[in-house]
């Protein structure tokens, strides 16, 4: 049955319309299927497919980036859960609550810091085994995360559930009352929203052609380009959540706790991007680490090179400079 409103005003006809709430779940045989789910999943099959061929055409062997995100993933689900529920208390703990909605991902409600966190902890479980070097899988999964999570954002949409301030730009976003339990109540049922969930998808896809952009330019790697992913989406993101509407999200000093996770996110990138600079001025010759390869593809000699280098790389600039001065010559007495 289509949804009816009480309309006080003109709808732009330029106006996002939002979904209709039977598209976001509907029945397959026994099953009830969230369209959310489904755009999460592709997002991480599509960064899958990316970080594969990125690896792969440095060296990587095809399809080690499996092994990694058998690890990143599940526990990047369960980062970004916990993280959303830990910064929104009110709507899963109070009295009566069910406590079993806690675990009710696809409702929507799963944080990308969180998805950091938790992925950052099991891509270095993953890494460790493969012998993939953590950095380098960084680097080749900056601009994949971006491309996934602009693609997860299209589930935001249909859960009507990432808008912003009331808008009157012709692009505002429809949102349904009696869907969305963040609307704002007194607001006519025809209040036009930003549409964050587009401007996250527009930042996300700017950020891919920048780093890529960049890191044709100048050959980032040892983590600097995850750095700048870092610092990009951070920047976007402090925004769109100073915009947003999200009243039960908790924050420090009425700061809602996205925003602190923004700041920090630019923070480390920066000091990553420039600590890895000094540590690592030269290329990155391999992206596994010393010792470890693809099977029968480097000889003991290239194996015992590739460790001289990697040790010549670890030279932090007081043992060049100590170097320096043993190699000046004594000023000669007259």
């Amino acid at each position: 049955m289509p949804r009816t409103r009480e309309r006080s005003q003109i709808i732009s006809p330029l106006s996002i319309p939002s979904p209709d709430h039977s598209f976001a779940v509907f029945p397959v045989w026994i099953f009830q299927i969230h369209i959310y789910a489904l755009f999460i999943l592709a997002g991480i099959i599509v960064a899958m497919i990316i970080v594969n061929r990125r690896l792969t055409a440095r060296g990587g062997e095809p399809g080690i980036v499996i092994d990694i995100v058998l690890w990143a993933v599940p526990l990047g689900i369960i980062g970004a859960r916990f993280y959303h529920v830990f910064t929104h208390l009110g709507d899963y703990f109070y009295p009566g609550a069910d406590l079993v909605k806690v675990f009710y991902i696809w409702d929507g409600g799963n944080a990308l810091y969180g998805s950091l966190i938790g992925g950052a902890v099991g891509a270095l479980i993953g890494c460790r085994i493969t012998g993939i070097r953590l950095w380098s899988f960084a680097d080749a999964l900056a601009p994949a995360l971006l491309v996934a999570q602009a693609i997860g954002r299209l589930g935001n949409y249909f859960n009507q559930e990432l808008y912003g301030l009331p808008t009157n730009l012709p692009w505002g976003l429809e949102i349904d009352p009696s869907i969305s339990p963040a609307f704002p109540t007194g607001l006519p049922a025809d209040t036009l929203f930003h549409p964050l969930f587009l401007y996250e998808i527009i930042w996300n896809l700017v950020g891919v052609a920048l780093l890529l952009l960049i890191e044709r330019r100048f050959r980032l790697r040892w983590g600097r380009l995850f750095a700048l992913y870092l610092v990009w989406y951070g920047l976007g993101r402090s925004w769109l959540e100073a915009i947003r509407i999200d009243p039960s999200s908790d924050g420090f000093l009425g700061i809602p706790a996205n925003i602190w996770a923004s700041f920090a996110a630019i923070a480390l990138g920066l000091v990553l991007f420039f600590v890895q600079g000094r540590r690592h001025p030269g290329l990155e010759i391999s992206v596994y680490r010393a010792g470890r390869g693809p099977k029968s593809a480097k000889t003991p000699e290239e194996l015992a090179e590739e460790e001289a280098a990697e040790a010549e790389q670890r030279w932090t600039d007081e043992e060049l400079a100590g170097t320096a001065v043993e190699k000046s010559p004594e000023p000669s007495s007259k």
